[in-house]
């Protein structure tokens, strides 16, 4: 049989270790005495309860990061396809996390997934490629809105991955394969339209100026000779042999 003073000091570490609680400075306390909120929440620091009266509920009011699982989802245009997402919230009212929802952790998960399919399934997956960011902040907004009364703060969504089947993996490379195609063609038919025009602008030039022709020739035909192997024929106008014609008629 234990002596007293060893059960005394057995008794005695209980009922401190039972009333005397120490808090860090990113949680808080939700204390119940006798079933009903004392107050409001306790911390940080040393809290004091009464052993078998009081019963304390820790809350973290630090940032939790929240993976949501991949979810079925059957988008406007009717095309099946696999998403998951994060969310960032954390706890501002600890009391209302407790005392308002069983678990907030498991509520805030299947609130989650049941947004994300609602959300999702009202867009075209076009617009869920190209416009994500606006789908993060409609999803932000519908659960921060769902989980204010919880004493939570949603503060950022992000849809992480979209997973398309191949036949759609294999239509959009064919339309990318498209539009490249498209962009090609008009940009070299913009091409062709300026050197036309400048070609055009060229020619007027030319036929307003004789002598900018004739320039032009001969800068042809310097380019020309530059060439080895060059056979060059370059037509003497009749006037420059005129004058040695008419002395050999002459005698």
């Amino acid at each position: 049989m234990l002596p007293l003073y060893i059960f005394i000091v057995i008794v005695a570490i209980f009922f401190l270790s039972a009333a005397i609680k120490i808090l860090n400075e990113y949680e808080r306390g939700v204390v119940f005495r006798l079933g009903r909120v004392l107050g409001r929440p306790k911390g940080p620091g040393l809290i004091l309860l009464i052993p078998i009266v009081d019963r304390m509920v820790r809350v973290s009011l630090r940032t939790i990061v929240l993976d949501v699982p991949p979810q079925d989802v059957v988008t406007k245009d009717n095309v099946s396809i696999k998403v998951n997402a994060v969310v960032y919230f954390r706890v501002v009212d600890a009391l209302k996390a407790i005392i308002e929802v069983e678990n907030y952790l498991y509520a805030t998960s299947q609130l989650s997934q049941t947004t994300l399919r609602s959300v999702l399934g009202q867009v075209e997956l076009d617009d869920l490629l190209a416009r994500r960011e606006k789908i993060n902040e409609r999803l932000q907004e519908i659960l921060d809105l769902h989980t204010e009364p919880w004493g939570i703060k949603v503060s950022n969504v992000e849809v992480k991955n979209v997973d398309l089947p191949q036949e759609m993996l294999r239509a959009i490379a064919k339309q990318a394969e498209a539009e490249r195609e498209r962009r090609a063609k008009v940009i070299s038919a913009e091409g062709e339209f300026q050197a036309a025009t400048k070609l055009a602008e060229a020619s007027d030039i030319l036929s307003k100026n004789p002598m900018a022709l004739q320039l032009r020739y001969l800068q042809t035909l310097i380019e020309i000779s530059t060439e080895k192997n060059s056979t060059i024929i370059f037509p003497i106008p009749i006037d420059l042999i005129r004058v040695f014609t008419d002395q050999a008629l002459r005698r």
